[in-house]
Formats: structure tokens, sequence, C-alpha cells
């Protein structure tokens, strides 16, 4: 949360492209560390729309300009998030090593829950992002 501004780039698997393209300005991304930790940490905005990646040769990347809104009161681990039944069709179980994936209203409202300590139960939609 240091910085203002970051650049979303590295991102090569061209599902998680797909989805990245798809960002808009305003856009809610939950940020999701990887390694070790797998757990959702913190909550950022999309700062502009998705652009064409200046450092990529090939013309096929994108990358987008974010920004830290706020980090979550506790991580909610991926193992949290597997072991609960509302997040059985979620992209984050189902294919846990792609980067960005699409993330539903319902989704969203359940992790900020548990995030607060709720058991999960809530009725926004966003991006998860590594």
């Amino acid at each position: 949360m240091r910085d203002k501004k970051t650049v979303w780039s590295g991102v090569r698997n061209p599902l998680a492209q797909k989805h990245l393209r798809s960002v808009k300005k305003g856009d809610r991304i939950f940020y999701y560390h990887t390694g070790d930790e797998k757990s959702v940490v913190g909550i950022a905005k999309a700062l502009g729309n998705a652009y064409p990646d200046p450092q990529d040769k090939t013309g096929k990347a994108s990358v987008v300009d974010v920004g830290p809104v706020k980090t979550l009161a506790r991580p909610v681990t991926l193992a949290e998030i597997k072991a609960d039944a509302a997040f059985k069709d979620f992209a984050l179980v189902r294919i846990s090593r792609l980067s960005v994936m699409p993330v539903s209203d319902a989704e969203w409202a359940r992790i900020e829950n548990m995030a607060s300590g709720g058991s999960g139960r809530s009725g926004g939609s966003g991006k998860a992002g590594t």
C-alpha cells in the first residue's frame, strides 16, 4: 500500500490476458498473494482501462494501472475458499494458477465477509489478480 499506483503487468497466460483486457477504469480488484501464502490480502482498483503493454514487442499483452484501496482485516486463504461449497464454480478454486479471473458480486461479498470474520454469507463484481 506504499505506492499510490503501479502497473499490473507480466501476465502472459492467454486466458488471464483475456480477463486483463476486460478491466475497465474503476473495477475492483482483489490482491492475491501466490507462493506459500496463497491468500487474498487486499483490494485495489483499476485507475484506467487496460492498454497495450509498451514492453511487449509482440503487441499481444495488455497491462492495467492499479491503485490500492485497502488491506483486508485478515487474509482469506485459498484453503478457506476451497473449503466453502459456495465457491465450487469460482475460477480460483477450479484453475488456481490463473492469475486474472472474474469475481462475481456474490463471491466478492463472501470473501470480504470472510476477511472481516464473518461466515462469508452476504450478497460487488471485480477481478482477482496476483
